[in-house]
């Protein structure tokens, strides 16, 4: 049973994570809602920016054991050849994504670089490095935020602030911060995980919040103020679901619904906010009042609800 209500429980925090994944880029072009629903422009932290680190976490949590059981059953050759490959093909889905969003301005900014590509390009990276123990991961993973956030402020800054989710270069921040979620992960899966998984996550945003009298905390600059900040509050929003499954037996089958397709369910998403995006009518979309959003999103979040529960009932999952 324990399995059972770990497994329900990565689901749904993943579920959430997309389902609020879909809500903020929904929100994303919508003049008449709360700046705390869209991404800090630049310096600051929004509850937007706090979504794509929690599907960042959720990927941690499964990031070693999946790789651990296709070793023990295909061998290292063709687990390293998997994973390789799965990252590879997730990047470049990021990319037609990213075409796709420029051509029609699906996207609130045309880039080259999205959320795909820069989950493809920390799967990678994690990948090199997912053999280690532990401890060395940890220390690993703050060497590359230390390096990062010294070639950010000496080098990088125009040209990150320049692209989405970091570009190229923030890829290597947010590869560290996967890395550390396969930490979080290593402690959530071992014995007695509950304390030592709260104390740590704890330490991280206090020692986060202390990073932010000397580095400013920023998503588009993928700093390593917001890292650990993200990642440790990520953390704490997984510890929530998980002590109530646990605990109370609250299981939101919605959720582990979109969490068990969460790809098909991202790019269904992307197609679909075309449908309010693209007419070029403001009032229907960019100044269209609250109540008519909230209309459209229920629209939307129904339809990709339907999707996944009806993907759940046949148990067809979608995954690289």
């Amino acid at each position: 049973m324990a399995d059972d209500n770990r497994l329900e429980s990565i689901d749904e925090f993943r579920g959430f994570a997309i389902f609020m994944m879909v809500i903020i880029n929904f929100l994303a072009r919508a003049n008449n809602v709360p700046l705390f629903l869209k991404h800090a422009p630049d310096i600051g932290f929004t509850v937007a920016d706090i979504v794509a680190p929690m599907f960042i976490f959720a990927i941690g949590l499964t990031y070693g054991l999946s790789f651990r059981k296709r070793v023990e059953r295909a061998g290292k050759g063709k687990t390293y050849s998997h994973f390789f490959t799965r990252y590879m093909a997730i990047a470049g889905i990021g990319f037609f994504l990213t075409a796709f969003g420029n051509l029609t301005g699906t996207y609130e900014n045309s880039s080259n670089w999205g959320l795909l590509q820069a989950i493809g390009a920390a799967g990678l990276f994690t990948l090199i490095f997912i053999k280690f123990s532990t401890k060395i991961r940890a220390i690993v993973g703050v060497l590359f935020l230390i390096f990062y956030q010294f070639m950010l402020e000496r080098f990088w800054l125009q040209t990150i602030l320049s692209s989405s989710h970091g570009g190229i270069y923030g890829s290597l921040s947010w590869g560290a911060m996967l890395l550390l979620g396969t930490v979080f992960a290593d402690l959530y899966h071992s014995q007695n995980n509950n304390k030592r998984f709260l104390f740590v996550a704890i330490i991280v945003l206090v020692i986060g919040l202390f990073l932010l009298f000397f580095i400013p905390i920023s998503k588009n600059r993928v700093s390593f103020s917001y890292v650990l900040v993200a990642l440790s509050l990520s953390a704490l929003i997984f510890e929530i679901f998980d002590y109530s499954i646990k605990k109370f037996r609250i299981n939101i089958r919605l959720l582990s619904s979109w969490g068990k397709n969460p790809l098909l369910l991202y790019i269904l998403h992307i197609f679909l906010l075309g449908i309010f995006v693209i007419p070029p009518y403001r009032w229907w979309h960019t100044e269209a009042s609250i109540l008519l959003l909230f209309v459209e999103i229920i629209g939307l979040i129904g339809i990709l609800s339907w999707i996944g529960i009806f993907l759940d009932s046949k148990k067809w999952y979608f995954s690289l």
